[in-house]
């Protein structure tokens, strides 16, 4: 059996799909477009000038050619996963439609922030982490995936209660400030770090209002790599994650926390209706955050159940979107 998943992998988590294809003996690609880059600096000029006065991005035009030019070099494929369809076009999509028997999608994100509803005909399985959409529009659901290898719970102390990275969001960041100031009422050593071009706007606001200048929040333009991230998430007690507006699903934090045995701070009450939900472990907050205490801290993380843990496996995912365990 031939597969190939074709995604852009921003955060780069997709390439462990093809790892856990390959562990199966299963003949897999992957084609990243976020990979494509410039030839030269001229090419990254020109495209400037492109997206500023003709409103048109040429690096999405190669990334749409090398996806066509892999593929026809690749050959014919039993199966082809295409991870949120957004970014290719209607032409890529007919293209790959006709390299495979069998083309699935899967939606990480809702289709209020990338709606793609004019693309979905091209897919024979539509796959969706969102419970709305799941709802509203009968697509199969399927939560994202424990991609890391467990991890047991160590004697040794975290360093932090809390830690949170995310990347900007005018919605988050509305939570973040009294979240913050909570946490230093109750004495929790925490960090929270928020990510992006527009940070220089919150720093600014911070550095200049008397309130908040003083609360462990750091503002940076360049993004942390994955692997730093799990350090930071090794030195904690608890991951924070809070939802983007219209979100339902769960995030990557909350299985990279499962694995790492960490526990979960959130907003997204939808968290308890999975199986592995342990008020003891995670903790949904009220709108006013009148929950949030330190005892939540201090009490110690319960192992989840392997039986349950297993469902939410990247080796379980793989069986279910590609249909192994038929094979």
């Amino acid at each position: 059996m031939k597969i190939c998943v074709i995604s852009f992998d921003y955060w780069d988590y997709d390439h462990y799909i093809i790892k856990a294809l390959r562990k199966k003996n299963v003949e897999s690609f992957h084609i990243k477009i976020g990979s494509v880059s410039y030839d030269n600096y001229g090419e990254k000029v020109k495209n400037a000038a492109s997206k500023i006065f003709l409103h048109k991005n040429l690096k999405d035009k190669k990334r749409q050619k090398y996806v066509i030019d892999t593929l026809e070099k690749l050959g014919y494929q039993d199966q082809i996963l295409v991870l949120n369809p957004d970014v290719f076009t209607h032409e890529t999509l007919s293209f790959i439609r006709k390299k495979t028997h069998r083309l699935i999608t899967f939606l990480y994100d809702n289709l209020s922030r990338y709606p793609v509803e004019d693309k979905l005909h091209y897919f024979d399985k539509v796959f969706s982490f969102d419970d709305e959409d799941v709802q509203h529009y009968h697509f199969e659901k399927l939560c994202n995936y424990i991609y890391l290898e467990k991890q047991e719970v160590t004697n040794a102390k975290p360093s932090l209660d809390l830690f949170y990275v995310t990347s900007y969001d005018k919605n988050r960041n509305k939570v973040i400030y009294p979240l913050a100031l909570k946490l230093k009422q109750l004495k929790s050593k925490f960090q929270i770090v928020v990510v992006g071009k527009k940070t220089w706007f919150l720093r600014w606001k911070y550095f200049f209002s008397p309130t908040k200048k003083d609360i462990s929040v750091v503002f940076r333009r360049k993004t942390i790599d994955p692997k730093s991230i799990l350090k930071y998430y090794q030195r904690t007690n608890t991951i924070l994650d809070l939802m983007r507006e219209g979100q339902t699903g769960l995030s990557f934090r909350v299985f990279e926390a499962m694995a790492l045995e960490k526990k979960i701070i959130t907003n997204n009450s939808t968290i308890r209706n999975y199986a592995f939900y342990n008020p003891q472990n995670i903790l949904v907050l009220n709108d006013d955050l009148s929950n949030l205490t330190a005892d939540f801290f201090q009490t110690p993380y319960e192992k989840i159940p392997k039986e349950i843990y297993n469902q939410y496996t990247l080796d379980t995912w793989v069986e279910k979107v590609f249909n192994l365990y038929e094979s």
